[in-house]
């Protein structure tokens, strides 16, 4: 039994699929990637599945995260400061970056 939940787009070849599915007898839920290109279409090995026994740890865990906790923030990198250049003499006279 194989049932599709829904698909998010990564990029112009890749989906991420989410189903739920039967493997070796054991219930699941299963994401995972999958490419459609010229040398490939079909499930990459990159993916996760839970184990249905450990479904509802995994949904508890994913209605913990607030929208708060995924609202986009500005980049949190230090702002590079402008570059200067090093006249080269014995005084190391700095001048600024034109």
């Amino acid at each position: 039994m194989e049932k599709d939940i829904g698909k998010i787009k990564k990029n112009d070849t890749t989906e991420i699929v989410v189903r739920v599915d039967d493997f070796g007898g054991r219930k699941g839920l299963t994401v995972r990637e999958f490419v459609t290109s010229d040398r490939y279409t079909g499930f990459t090995k990159s993916g996760v599945r839970i184990l249905s026994s450990d479904f509802d740890k995994f949904k508890e865990m994913i209605n913990s995260v607030s929208e708060e906790d995924m609202a986009e923030v500005e980049s949190e990198e230090p702002k590079e400061e402008p570059k200067t250049k090093v006249k080269k003499d014995n005084k190391n006279e700095e001048l600024p970056d034109y």
